[in-house]
């Protein structure tokens, strides 16, 4: 299994949290029931995409643990595809969630061949950001070097 085919699920329902780990067998699954878990797993294993259920404990009922939770991976590691799952009735609060850096959103009851293609195509954009960063790193520091034009305005087009 290649390394960053990692997810990390955020779930606090053990029989929603065993559905989605057998739902997604292509993929290395880490298991978090509140936020605690879920920063020392994202500290340990360093997923490229983690799903969060936006009624987490200590409020199941309610969305604050949710936001709260995706505020905080996207804080300690910006590049995560974070993809928030809700109920029917939180939609708004899902979009808010995308609002304030989550990829993406899916909205329950699981179907588990949806979540994956948005897991899958998360983790394709994370891969293609990954390698974008890389090549950037990697680009020689003398990139203008060869260019005829040289102008201010030209150094600004090629960065």
């Amino acid at each position: 299994m290649e390394n960053n085919k990692k997810i990390l699920i955020v779930e606090d329902d053990p029989g929603l949290q065993k559905q989605m780990k057998w739902s997604f067998e292509d993929f290395e699954v880490f298991i978090a029931g509140n936020r605690q878990e879920a920063l020392k797993v994202l500290t340990k294993e360093r997923p490229p995409v983690v799903t969060v259920d936006l009624g987490l404990p200590p409020d199941p009922e309610g969305f604050t643990e949710g936001i709260a939770t995706v505020e905080e991976i996207l804080a300690k590691a910006p590049h995560t595809k974070v993809i928030v799952v809700s109920g029917n009735d939180d939609r708004a609060n899902a979009v808010q969630a995308v609002a304030s850096g989550a990829y993406d959103f899916y909205q329950k009851p699981i179907d588990a061949e949806l979540l994956n293609q948005i897991i899958t195509r998360a983790h394709h954009v994370y891969e293609l950001e990954e390698e974008n960063r890389r090549l950037i790193m990697e680009r020689p520091s003398g990139f203008i070097e060869g260019m005829i034009a040289s102008s201010p305005q030209m150094e600004v087009v090629c960065q």
